[in-house]
């Protein structure tokens, strides 16, 4: 079924996310109605990638749990949303964004966000096409941890969720033209470590990591999606 990956912005480069999937709309339309096949759709199609950017945020071991809140919210605020499919795709993240600030806190305060290194598969070129197509993998989210947390977030957001750059922005409370370059600047960064880690990892591409990226602290997100 389509996965309704789309932006209504004019966001072009690599990582752009994929066109407007009007099947995404029509589902969101009868959600908000009460349809239970309707939701289900929308869980079909926005659950991977959402489930990916949380454990880029909390780890492998949590992610579930944390999307299961998630979903949980969603449900309960599903009939009072309004908007279309990139506008839902976009209030998930966001609900997603804050349960897993709220998750770390009760964790433990200050601690880091882990990504777990999981395995690998190698990216044929340094490109930053390349590079995105390749985060689809668990240990190409474990290098974003090692980029600049302005840059990892937004390849989080931009690549990893589909979200446009407006959308990402307002998560992480940046202009679009912040989250459209440091995006671009992260890939290209992604890009020159992919090839040389894929050599550097062949024996040990089961091994768990903890590397971590930072959230943007809480009074620079937006405030709690409803």
């Amino acid at each position: 079924m389509p996965d309704g990956r789309g932006s209504r912005d004019d966001d072009s480069g690599p990582g752009r996310p994929h066109r407007t999937d009007h099947t995404l709309d029509t589902a969101v339309e009868h959600a908000r109605k009460g349809d239970e096949d309707a939701f289900r759709h929308l869980y079909r199609a926005v659950q991977p990638r959402l489930l990916n950017y949380l454990r880029a945020l909390v780890g492998q071991a949590d992610a579930e749990d944390v999307a299961s809140e998630t979903w949980t919210r969603i449900a309960r605020d599903m009939r009072s949303f309004r908007g279309a499919g990139d506008e839902f795709r976009a209030w998930a993240a966001t609900i997603a964004h804050h349960r897993a600030v709220d998750h770390l806190r009760r964790r433990r305060p200050g601690t880091p966000l882990p990504i777990e290194d999981m395995p690998h598969r190698a990216a044929s070129n340094d490109t930053e096409r390349e590079a995105a197509e390749s985060i689809s993998t668990a240990s190409a989210l474990a290098l974003i941890a090692e980029l600049p947390p302005d840059q990892a977030q937004a390849i989080l957001l931009r690549v990893v969720v589909g979200l446009s750059a407006p959308s990402a922005g307002k998560i992480l409370g940046k202009r679009p033209d912040a989250i459209r370059t440091a995006a671009h600047r992260g890939l290209r960064n992604l890009a020159r470590r992919l090839q040389p880690a894929a050599k550097a990892n062949g024996d040990h591409s089961r091994r768990t990591s903890r590397r971590t990226v930072s959230l943007p602290s809480p009074a620079t997100t937006l405030g709690e999606a409803t």
